[in-house]
């Protein structure tokens, strides 16, 4: 299977769009993957083809390292074709640097951005810092709260920053929702869509403008990768594409092929990390030690109903509180943990586990969630890897009693 285009993959499944998107003839050759092109200087045949390149500013045109080769492009290729309604994907170095490389390219100096309470981190960090340094306002909102939301859009009101699931809480929006009020009051929304991906959540086509992701995450898959990718429709692509290009964001060809492999795995992956992760959420939710499960997933779970009626997959990552205790209690456990890490990140082939306090990143949002006990707020997020599921149950069961014991 080597294309010359897409349009054969067009009406196909996911798994069919992944094993063939970005593998055509003029990139590939005669051989299966894209082959690793490492080149700053392009070459032309003469000074008229050379004074074309400027003129000609899309992928699949050489013209110089900066705009990548056919490596990155397969790799621009192959996620634009599993992002329904995408005209177009541009590649940045890493999760956050897709992040300010679309705020960037959407905000100037005196608008507001209007940005999820339980958004990630390094997002709400660049609101308060990068931007506001820009002169630009960021407001925080309950992404609950759909009346608030709307109250909190003003004339200077430019862009919405949305993420579903949220950020360690885990809560799912109405995405639809959101975005259509953000239109319909001018703004252009944009969904950090790392967790579920376009394979469980088709953003553009619920009515999301800019759809971002890590690709350090799912898409790398071996906890080897940095990079970060956005796609939109033919306008918003555009100007994305110019804004990345003028900041000189590239990414390396090397890193390009290791997404594009992890990329043909990806459904087989996030398969086997779903089910994982649900049954140890259900499991979870059944032992006395466990005050709340925060899983999409799960029946009960803030939101699920949006996540019933509006994706088609999950992944491994979800959250829980205990009953009671405190932090010290809470790390007793993570550090008892013997199949499961420590360190950040997620969506990687092994499990992780990292203490959370998410009170510490909120403005609006109340934690615990749903009214519950204020001494429940000591959480632990997983990041459910490929190891088998009764294993990893197991360690979490010994953790427990070593956690009790102490």
């Amino acid at each position: 299977m080597i294309l010359s285009d897409s349009t054969g993959l067009k009406n196909k499944a996911h798994a069919t769009k992944l094993v063939g998107a970005g593998r055509r003839r003029e990139w590939t050759g005669a051989v299966v993957n894209p082959p690793v092109w490492r080149a700053s200087t392009h070459l032309y045949d003469s000074t008229k083809d050379l004074a074309e390149g400027p003129r000609r500013n899309e992928d699949g045109r050489f013209f110089y390292g900066r705009r990548g080769a056919p490596t990155q492009w397969a790799l621009c290729d192959a996620l634009t074709e599993i992002e329904p309604g995408a005209a177009g994907t541009v590649l940045y170095p890493s999760g956050v640097a897709a992040i300010a490389g679309v705020l960037l390219t959407l905000l100037r100096p005196g608008d507001v951005l209007l940005m999820t309470d339980n958004a990630y981190d390094p997002s709400r960090a660049m609101g308060r810092g990068l931007l506001h340094d820009l002169g630009v306002e960021t407001r925080f909102f309950d992404p609950l709260d759909l009346s608030a939301y709307e109250a909190l859009f003003c004339e200077k009101t430019r862009a919405v920053l949305l993420e579903a699931p949220g950020s360690l809480s885990m809560e799912v929006c109405d995405v639809p929702a959101l975005a259509r009020i953000a239109r319909e009051k001018g703004a252009v929304s944009v969904l950090d869509n790392t967790w579920a991906g376009p394979l469980g959540f088709a953003a553009l086509d619920k009515g999301v403008d800019i759809s971002l992701m890590a690709l350090t995450k799912h898409v790398g898959g071996h906890s080897d990768l940095m990079m970060g990718c956005a796609s939109a429709g033919p306008e918003l692509y555009a100007k994305l594409r110019q804004r990345a290009q003028q900041l000189g964001t590239v990414v390396s060809p090397d890193d390009a092929s290791l997404a594009l492999r992890g990329l043909r795995t990806l459904n087989l992956r996030l398969g086997q990390e779903t089910a994982s992760a649900l049954a140890i959420a259900e499991w979870l939710s059944r032992r006395p030690e466990i005050a709340q499960v925060l899983c999409p997933m799960l029946p009960g779970s803030t939101g699920h109903e949006f996540w019933k009626r509006d994706f088609t997959g999950g992944c491994g990552l979800f959250s829980f509180t205990f009953k009671g205790g405190d932090g010290a209690s809470r790390n007793r456990f993570i550090d008892a943990l013997e199949l499961f890490g420590i360190g950040y990140s997620w969506g990687g082939y092994e499990s992780l586990a990292l203490p959370i306090e998410p009170s510490h990143y909120r403005t609006c949002m109340a934690w615990p969630p749903h009214g519950g006990d204020p001494q429940d707020c000591h959480g632990v997020r997983l990041s459910i890897g490929l190891e088998d599921p009764n294993d990893l149950i197991a360690d979490i069961e010994q953790a427990l009693a070593r956690m009790q014991g102490s």
